[in-house]
Formats: C-alpha cells, structure tokens, sequence
C-alpha cells in the first residue's frame, strides 16, 4: 500500500493527532515512519520591539520539541521514526522531503498553530494537498480523518 509515511508536525493540536494517525499507521502498515517540523522563516517583523534571532529560536526550540513528542509517541509504540527540522516555507520544506525520501504518504493536521497567520499567508495543509503528487491524508483534533484528499 504504501512504502512509509511523513507526518509533518508543528506541535498544534490537529498535528498531534497527525502523529497519531501516523504512528498508528506505520506500525499497522509496518512502514518505515518519518518526521518534519519546519521552522517559518519567512515573517518579518517590521517593529525594532520584536528581536528576529529570539523569534526564531523561539521558533527552533518549539519545532525540537514537537520533534520529541513525536520520537517519544513513536517508541511508546514500537515504531522507530527519523526526524528533520527544516527551514523554509513548510509546505515547499514538507514538500521537498518526501521527494528527498520518495514518501508514500503524508500525514497532516488540517491546521497550523495561526490560524489568522494561516488566513493572511495561504494555508499550507491546502497547498500540500495541491501540489503533492502522492496521497495526502489530513487529520483534525479530535482524531478523526478529513478524508484522504488527492
């Protein structure tokens, strides 16, 4: 069915259930796992108030531990998982990954951390949707699938 999976996560509460869906699905699938969180580095901050490098290791430091959560769910369940942290436009850095690997499947929560950032910008679940040329699956919070879009 498919050869592994990509869950993309940014620590919200629709990407933990994407972890979840996917640790679920790697070990049922027995399917190697994969790991991304991007770290956004396209917002500018027009104000001197808001330091850009403390923005952004703020930024690192969240994309770590969603990183964690998500080895952490993976060895609760047996799954080993490789992770990256990239930096870029998620959807060109998810994107690009699952070509980099040849992924079967990606996994994703239906929305970001901001949403009013997510309205300005685009989304990037519906941009993944779009432009992937494998399956997609989007996952909401309360667990249940969206339905397997593409």
């Amino acid at each position: 069915m498919y050869e592994s999976i990509l869950v993309a996560t940014d620590g919200s509460d629709d990407a933990s259930a994407a972890v979840t869906d996917a640790v679920s699905l790697a070990r049922a699938l027995e399917v190697p796992l994969h790991g991304v969180a991007v770290v956004e580095t396209r917002t500018a901050y027009d104000s001197g108030l808001v330091d850009p490098d403390e923005v952004e290791q703020r930024l690192r430091a969240h994309a770590h531990d969603s990183l964690e959560a998500l080895e952490q769910a993976a060895a609760d369940s047996g799954v080993s998982v490789a992770t990256s942290m990239r930096t870029g436009p998620p959807h060109e850095e998810i994107l690009a990954y699952a070509d980099e690997h040849e992924i079967g499947l990606l996994v994703v929560g239906s929305h970001g951390r901001s949403s009013f950032r997510r309205a300005l910008l685009g989304s990037t679940v519906d941009a993944i949707v779009r432009l992937s040329d494998r399956p997609v699956l989007v996952v909401d919070d309360a667990g249940g699938t969206r339905g397997q879009e593409k």
